[in-house]
């Protein structure tokens, strides 16, 4: 029984690896085999799409903005995020079921309802096509994820290592920083990758509120990709096997920190 299940899994695997697959050998064949379109695996590899994609394209530009436009998202939501999740937690705040639902609410509004408000917002404030506009899109839709994911770790974790730290005369916020938060890190890691993923990969704020290649994401320089009279598809393939290449190495290295912090996400009181 165990070794089809295993059998199962694997195919299903397979599947779903598929068109990552297909992207990789589409990425490595010559332009004149793919119009051919006779052959699954290319008789001439070549890495000649990736070279035009790394110096006739804006997707280098692209991948380091969406690097850090990412990286400051994950670092503001997190802050803000373990500061109010450790008050939901821990602190008598009149009205938390109240304010909990209203988070979760929140998560429920689709992006297109709020992306019209959120540009003529960014265009008052002088921050359209900037970094600025982005991120605080990105974080005003990752925050609300990031209390409830964050909330639900911490309040796993036994109030006696905060008396401790207490009774040895730290304050609040300096249990917070030496106790909490390095007892949680399985939870903040994995709270992390999740706000990381969702800012690379997020598409309509990112579109709505750049207007140039000095702050366009790597996943909007993919849709607006140059193609004038035929589709470079070999191009293409190179380009999102790039963009997809950071997410897909994050993932690798805290596989075991994420998979950790939703187990400890999934204790309650």
């Amino acid at each position: 029984m165990r070794p089809r299940r295993e059998l199962l899994v694997l195919l299903a695997l397979a599947v779903y690896a598929s068109p990552v697959a297909w992207q990789l050998l589409t990425s490595i064949t010559p332009s004149e085999e793919l119009q051919n379109g006779a052959r699954i695996w290319p008789s001439h590899p070549t890495l000649a799409s990736y070279h035009v994609v790394f110096t006739q394209s804006p997707l280098p530009r692209a991948l380091l903005n969406s690097a850090g436009i990412a990286l400051a998202t994950t670092a503001l939501a997190m802050v803000l995020g373990t500061l109010g999740a450790y008050a939901l937690a821990r602190l008598a705040i009149p009205g938390r079921r109240a304010l909990v639902l209203g988070i979760l609410l929140s998560t429920a509004l689709p992006a297109i309802a709020t992306v019209g408000p959120l540009y003529l917002m960014m265009r008052a404030l002088g921050l359209r096509d900037t970094w600025g506009a982005v991120i605080i899109a990105h974080t005003s839709f990752a925050l609300p994820l990031m209390l409830w994911l964050m909330a639900g770790f911490l309040r796993a974790l036994p109030r006696e290592l905060e008396e401790a730290a207490f009774v040895d005369g730290a304050g609040r916020l300096q249990a917070l920083r030496h106790v909490v938060v390095p007892a949680a890190a399985p939870g903040v890691a994995s709270a992390a990758v999740v706000t990381f993923l969702f800012s690379w990969n997020e598409f309509l704020f990112a579109y709505t509120f750049t207007a140039t290649e000095a702050s366009r994401t790597a996943p909007v320089a993919l849709a607006l990709f140059p193609g004038v009279f035929e589709v470079p598809w070999a191009d293409i393939a190179a380009a999102a096997v790039l963009t997809s290449a950071p997410p897909l190495l994050v993932v690798t290295l805290l596989q075991r920190a994420l998979v950790r912090g939703l187990l400890a996400g999934g204790v309650r009181e």
